[in-house]
């Protein structure tokens, strides 16, 4: 089947140039016109009439709704997001919702009235009456995150197989007091990181009990907070599996100001992977998403929806291990106040 890219290809034009030449929404010379409308007829394309009626105020602009900016792994996404929308002519608004639902559901609310096309967004939790609404408005794509009851595509990564590959090496190491600082439960992957190690540990005979386990809110403070709890235990973990890096720096930052050794003491594990966690000593072991192909394939999703082609199918992604040096067999012993004792 024909798409909107094969005309641009056959015109020598843009996919933008093909949306506006079919939408009428703004203006392309007659030349340019005539040249896309011949290539069109010449490869048997035929333009969505729904779609092209539904878009005759097209801005040529997409929203974009994060939890956290500063986060590296948004960073990153946003990055490769903008960089494929504006191959295609659209340019981005950006919202940061510092994991507020409050916040999330008034950036959702100034977009619509700002007229973007569509949104991508990565909601800041499951539940969002605001998205809801939303998406009987625009087309929308979720990003890393979706939302309870929505209906709408998803891109992102299964991080399922390396939790539990994580949970298993772990393990495998001689670590049987094993922590956990997880995500909000309100919140899909922070539920599904959560459910996937304790699922593993419990399948290998090491469960983890609740009293090891620590809910964070994907923030650093949240990290070293939830760290303090887990090392104030009278039985602390000698391992810490980090739901995402946000979190992992704050409870590095907290083995630091203890005076505790990675991995010597603890050993930690963060899922998402940044570039910074090479620089560390030692590197950190994480778990990588592959997020430039997420935010690149979110980003051409929201463009067929736009030129009415619908989502199409989307891959899954899958997460992977990336073994450094910040995990080794529990050789050390932590006090109960959360001390380095030695060995």
């Amino acid at each position: 089947m024909t798409s909107i890219k094969d005309v641009a290809r056959e015109a020598g034009v843009s996919v933008a140039t093909v949306s506006r030449t079919f939408s009428g929404a703004q203006p392309v010379s007659e030349k340019v016109k005539e040249r896309v409308r011949d290539s069109a007829r010449k490869i048997g394309y035929r333009p969505n009439a729904l779609a092209r009626s539904l878009r005759v105020e097209e801005t040529m602009t997409l929203g974009l709704v994060v939890p956290s900016i500063i986060n590296p792994f948004f960073t990153n996404l946003a990055r490769a997001i903008e960089d494929a929308a504006w191959e295609d002519g659209y340019s981005i608004m950006l919202g940061n919702t510092d994991e507020s639902v409050e916040k999330e559901a008034r950036y959702l609310e100034l977009l619509l009235e700002k007229r973007v096309d569509g949104i991508i967004v990565s909601p800041a939790r499951a539940e969002s009456p605001a998205l809801q609404r939303v998406v009987g408005e625009v087309p929308v794509v979720f990003i890393d995150r979706l939302a309870d009851g929505v209906e709408a595509p998803v891109v992102r990564a299964s991080g399922d197989r390396a939790v539990r590959e994580l949970a298993g090496y772990l393990i495998g190491l001689g670590h049987e007091r094993l922590g956990v600082i997880s995500g909000p439960a309100d919140t899909v992957s922070g539920r599904e990181r959560l459910d996937a190690f304790l699922t593993e540990t419990l399948s290998l005979g090491v469960p983890v009990p609740g009293g090891r386990v620590r809910i964070g809110d994907f923030r650093r403070e949240s990290g070293a907070q939830a760290m303090r709890e887990l090392l104030a235990l009278g039985h602390p973990p000698t391992a810490v599996f980090v739901a995402n890096n946000s979190m992992a720096l704050g409870a590095l930052l907290e083995l630091r100001g203890r005076g505790l050794r990675v991995p010597e003491d603890v050993s930690v594990a963060s899922f998402d992977d940044v570039g910074w966690f090479d620089l560390l000593s030692p590197p950190l072991t994480a778990i990588a998403q592959p997020v430039r192909e997420m935010g690149v394939v979110a980003a051409k999703t929201l463009a067929r929806m736009l030129a009415g082609e619908g989502a199409g199918e989307i891959a899954p992604f899958e997460a992977e291990l990336i073994v450094r040096g910040s995990c080794a067999p529990p050789n050390g012993r932590v006090a109960s106040n959360g001390h380095h004792e030695g060995f």
